[in-house]
């Protein structure tokens, strides 16, 4: 073969490779949702007398003169590629196969285990988080806690690969600690007690969360600013609910290749017990539904860690049967599974998710005899939350 008909034969096959892809894509339906990624997947934007807008606010039209049109539309193209599963799998396997640690800001650590990268935080958006708790404490009218949850970034910073870039969440504790300083009951047993237990599974290898062992420290370290004793880890029986979990990291890292993480509970769910889930509705409305503390419906699904408390929601309510003050917890999804730890020290837990519930705490708190507050985020989450503004209303 020739070169002039090897170089015809190349282009051929290119061509054929991409008009291949292209009829792949075009008949393959779009999905609304990847199981894997475990997050809704961008669809098709129409083209709408919108779309031709020139006048202000372009950008909210998606507008075809801003480019926002075309960027939507890339997003639609690469969340719905024929077989995306498969070649973010690969690109993963080609990041691990030329030596590097890392891919989508994910670590490849020791043990198998999956590490999100965290980075230094945007300080105006840290120094607003920290005003806003500060006026939220201003409206409370109970005692408030502040406590922010190291992650497996700063507890296992030894597992990461040697020379990894990693902030220091501690930085993070000092400003918040600093800013609220004598509004507030810090929680600094948090930074103590997790990394003394940092050599058992105290969080997932493949999800952000801390396991429920890595829950029952928590709790363990939450005693003192909530006023409880914390009962004895011997006092529990753990029971395995599911060995097949993949979590969040796990679904953006495109790693295939390691083994799934075990779940575990520790608090017998109780008749005595009831959970109500409150979603806001179109209108603004608040609606409730019958949840558990575990919802074993979850554990057939991609996203386990949702069994604890039925997942993401505007409002939760815990009634335990038992004595105790009310607790109210502006909270990040780390609280789901800290919950069943706190049901026999309290006669309610109330759980507010600022990213959903847009009505005023301190209002929710004296319509509802709170007792007493507690602000509780991994440090990551709070540095970057956009939506605590809405706990000063």
């Amino acid at each position: 073969m020739n070169k002039k008909t090897y170089a015809r034969f190349i282009t051929g096959l290119f061509c054929g490779a991409l008009a291949l892809t292209v009829a792949a894509n075009a008949l393959t339906p779009d999905k609304d949702f990847s199981e894997v990624e475990n997050r809704k997947l961008a669809q098709r934007p129409e083209v709408t007398a919108a779309s031709f807008q020139l006048a202000w606010p372009i950008r909210d039209s998606g507008s075809i003169f801003t480019g926002e049109f075309m960027s939507d539309y890339e997003t639609y193209t690469t969340d719905q590629f024929v077989a995306r599963d498969v070649w973010v799998a690969g690109k993963a396997w080609s990041e691990r196969l030329t030596g590097k640690q890392e891919n989508n800001g994910v670590y490849f650590c020791d043990d198998g285990t999956l590490i999100t990268r965290v980075d230094a935080p945007k300080q105006e958006q840290l120094e607003k988080n920290i005003g806003y708790v500060s006026k939220f404490v201003d409206k409370a009218g109970v005692p408030v806690s502040v406590g922010l949850i190291p992650n497996a970034a700063c507890v296992w910073a030894d597992k990461l690969p040697a020379g990894a870039p990693n902030y220091d969440q501690r930085e993070i504790w000092a400003q918040v600690s600093n800013g609220l300083a004598g509004k507030v009951t810090p929680v600094d047993s948090l930074w103590s007690v997790l990394p003394a237990h940092k050599d058992e599974p105290i969080f997932y290898r493949t999800d952000h969360h801390w396991t429920s062992l890595g829950a029952y420290y928590g709790y363990a370290a939450l005693g003192e600013a909530l006023g409880y004793t914390p009962l004895p880890l011997d006092t529990y029986t753990k029971t395995t609910v599911s060995t097949e979990f993949y979590g969040t990291v796990f679904s953006s890292s495109g790693v295939r290749w390691v083994k799934p993480d075990e779940m575990d509970i520790y608090v017998p769910e109780t008749d005595a017990i009831t959970v109500t889930s409150y979603e806001m509705g179109a209108g603004g409305q608040l609606t409730g539904t019958p949840r558990e503390l575990y919802d074993e419906s979850y554990l057939t699904k991609k996203d386990k860690y949702a069994m604890f408390l039925g997942g993401q929601q505007a409002l939760c309510k815990v009634t335990t049967g038992n004595a105790g003050p009310k607790l109210l917890i502006i909270r990040d999804s780390y609280s789901d599974s800290l919950v069943p730890f706190l049901t026999p020290h309290f006669s309610e837990i109330h759980l507010i998710d600022s990213r959903y519930y847009k009505f005023s705490p301190s209002e929710y708190i004296a319509q509802n005899g709170i007792d007493q507050a507690l602000v509780l985020y991994s440090a990551s989450n709070f540095a970057s939350e956009t939506n605590l503004l809405w706990i000063t209303r």
